[in-house]
């Protein structure tokens, strides 16, 4: 994506701005229930609020925000039920994906899924929680493309995507609400053993530690737009 110097000098194109906003709610930026004003946000990008009109539209979509009338768009702020029924399918799902990767036995696997655990354990140690976190959703989203099977692998990303507005909503930006990294490795062990059933119930107490902890925290102060969504 190109670089722009400042807010409101070059203009972002609709997709663009689609994945600047998208990112910053992956990234904990944006928080749920934060208004995404028309206005604002044209100056930002500098774009037409028809191009912002098309870029919500999208987003309520993809439920990452919702949109009441005569009180615009907001960043999305999932029910805890919503929250749990979330996490239960990534249970589901996640299972199946690592029962057919046990089964296809491809010996190249192990090696690419250790290098992503390894980038995810040296960001910890360096506390560059951002990247662990990104490291992590890469390495639930690997196993599903390694599993092979397309359908699976969007309605995860589907979920992946929602996922951080639930741990914002519910657990906020502590540590220990993120997926924890020697889980991970355990999963990677059972699979490289061939051992289905052990790594499905490693994932499935691994995505249950996180659900079990969502309730509601109290709201924050509504942030600036333009510093969260351009700031590096």
């Amino acid at each position: 994506m190109p670089t722009k110097d400042r807010p409101g000098t070059n203009s972002y194109t609709e997709d663009e701005v689609l994945r600047l906003i998208e990112q910053a709610i992956l990234d904990h930026k944006l928080a749920p229930g934060t208004k995404l004003k028309e206005v604002q946000l044209a100056q930002v990008f500098g774009v037409k609020r028809g191009t912002i009109r098309k870029v919500l539209a999208r987003l309520v979509n993809s439920r990452l925000a919702s949109q009441q009338p005569n009180r615009g768009a907001t960043v999305a702020r999932p029910s805890a039920k919503e929250g749990r029924d979330l996490f239960a399918t990534r249970r589901a799902i996640e299972r199946a994906i690592i029962e057919e990767l046990v089964r296809l036995d491809d010996p190249s696997h192990i090696p690419q899924l250790r290098q992503i655990l390894d980038m995810e354990h040296k960001a910890y140690q360096s506390k560059d929680n951002k990247r662990a976190l990104q490291l992590s959703v890469d390495f639930h989203r690997q196993l599903a493309i390694m599993a092979g099977n397309g359908v699976m692998c969007e309605i995860l990303e589907d979920i992946i995507r929602r996922t951080p507005l639930v741990i914002l909503t519910h657990l906020g930006t502590e540590r220990e609400n993120s997926c924890r990294n020697h889980e991970h490795e355990a999963i990677v062990d059972a699979i490289e053993n061939r051992d289905a059933r052990k790594a499905g119930i490693i994932m499935k107490e691994h995505l249950l530690h996180i659900e079990n902890q969502i309730h509601h925290k109290t709201d924050e102060a509504e942030p600036d737009l333009a510093t969260l969504l351009l700031s590096s």
